[in-house]
């Protein structure tokens, strides 16, 4: 079901009725009705994938329960060892399982030795990589005693099956949102206008302007060869737009739906393309799986506390591995390695946490030294993209190839209805700028605007989505 349906418009009242209105006498029945409507939420895409998440629920809850009673060290290994060996063999086996068998076989051929393997006609079940870093945070935190295991099934499977970030994120900590699931839930008026304003403009970065992008980056990237070099980097700046306002919409969407029912999740975007360096964007983007990465991995591999060899192979292990959880493709592992390339110089000279404060804080517009730096952060960012949009790694670099030729300097090839598509950017990027102290772009309106400008502003957005709606397109995050 997506956000950005008519499924969605009908399922999301009918919820919030029954919430507010039939089970708010009773938090055991308002978690069975949140895991009630998760379910119906993830089944709509297919059933036959529902099964696959309730036994990793299962499996979970038993192996969090055990680790409370065991205190045998081996034996609590054993049993953390059983969730991440059932949660990573899923996510192997329907993410990864061509990928492996076709690399082995060229390796093969490669070395002379041609061998026969057949490939398996896999559907990737949607949000697997998000439930299952999900859940496996939950099993890794409790045998680390930093949590204490659940004994109630239903909060348990409430919040690893919680349908606003189910399928794309944010990925939750058991830490933060299960406790959630143990307390009465109070509607609150502001918190729940404040949650439909997230979500309207949620909306209006995916269906306005990341589904716009879309249309001419597909284009672009699907016909590269017909392109110039001038034609390509707009398109390669054309999916840079439509990959943040998809996912950091989604995001949008979740968050505020989730304020709705009275949850609080943690904030997945920051603003990232007003960062001045690589590393204060990788704090500002997806935010909840690079602090995942750097907590599950970074951290117990040693962190950046050893010697330099120690921190250039941890840089590029998480970066690496962040570009792989992407995808079966070796274009993500270059996209990961590629940004490890960018990290490394500021982690190695100690400037890595230098840029911590927003930029140009209470300011009107950054100084030139600022401007130039997010202005390189950003066309890094992009080149980074390419990899990360490509077909494959020799689409990647013919596409690289041809940017940087003579053919940079041809005029852009795009119909003149691609104008529309700037003029839509640009305002987004404005209103973005203005709003970057914030959660989210038009989160203080009610403090900062007069009553009839902030009616102006969501009456616009609303008109925006009606009228400018670009063609229906996927949640890009979804296939991971």
């Amino acid at each position: 079901m997506l956000f950005n349906s008519i499924d969605f418009a009908l399922f999301l009242p009918i919820v919030f009725v029954l919430y507010w209105f039939v089970t708010n006498r009773n938090l055991k029945l308002q978690n069975v009705l949140i895991l009630v409507a998760s379910y119906v939420f993830y089944g709509w895409w297919d059933y036959r994938f529902l099964s696959l998440l309730v036994f990793s629920t299962l499996v979970d809850y038993i192996v969090g329960r055990g680790l409370l009673k065991e205190e045998n060290q081996l034996k609590r290994r054993l049993l953390l060892t059983t969730s991440i060996v059932v949660n990573l063999g899923f996510l192997g086996f329907f993410k990864y399982y061509n990928f492996f068998l076709d690399n082995f076989v060229a390796a093969f051929t490669f070395f002379g030795q041609p061998i026969e393997a057949r490939s398996l006609n896999v559907i990737l079940p949607v949000g697997i990589s998000f439930y299952t870093f999900q859940t496996l945070s939950y099993s890794i935190d409790v045998y680390r005693r930093k949590l204490e295991p659940t004994k109630d099934f239903i909060a348990f499977a409430a919040y690893v099956t919680f349908f606003p970030q189910l399928v794309a994120g944010p990925i939750e900590r058991a830490t933060n949102l299960l406790p959630q699931f143990y307390k009465k839930r109070e509607f609150i008026y502001s918190r729940a206008i404040d949650g439909l304003r997230q979500i309207l403009w949620g909306l209006f970065k995916k269906v306005v302007i990341a589904d716009n992008a879309a249309e001419y980056a597909n284009m672009i990237f699907n016909n590269s060869g017909d392109y110039s070099g001038s034609t390509l980097a707009i398109g390669v700046f054309l999916f840079s737009i439509q990959i943040y306002g998809d996912f950091s919409g989604y995001s949008d969407i979740a968050i505020g739906t989730s304020r709705l029912f009275g949850f609080s999740l943690m904030r997945n975007f920051a603003f990232p393309y007003f960062s001045r360096d690589i590393a204060e964007f990788w704090r500002r983007w997806h935010i909840s799986l690079s602090t995942w990465f750097r907590d599950y991995l970074y951290i117990p591999l040693g962190g950046s506390k050893g010697g330099t060899m120690m921190k250039v192979r941890n840089t590029f292990i998480i970066f690496i591995v962040s570009g792989f959880w992407h995808g079966a493709n070796w274009t993500f592992v270059i996209w990961g390695a590629l940004n490890a390339l960018y990290f490394l110089p500021l982690l190695l000279a100690n400037k890595n946490r230098t840029n911590l404060e927003i930029i140009a804080q209470g300011k009107h517009l950054p100084g030139l030294k600022e401007f130039m730096q997010m202005l390189l952060t950003f066309m890094l960012t992009m080149l980074a993209w390419v990899f990360f949009r490509a077909a494959s790694v020799e689409h990647a670099f013919s596409i690289l190839g041809e940017i940087f030729s003579p053919s940079i300097l041809h005029a852009v090839e795009l119909p003149k209805t691609v104008f529309m598509v700037y003029a839509l950017i640009a305002v987004f990027l404005t209103m973005e700028w203005m709003g970057r102290e914030q959660q989210y772009a038009i989160a203080k309106l009610e403090v900062r605007w007069p009553r009839f400008a902030r009616v102006a502003i969501y009456y616009g957005l609303a008109l925006a989505i009606f009228l400018f709606a670009g063609k229906g397109q996927d949640f890009i995050y979804f296939q991971f």
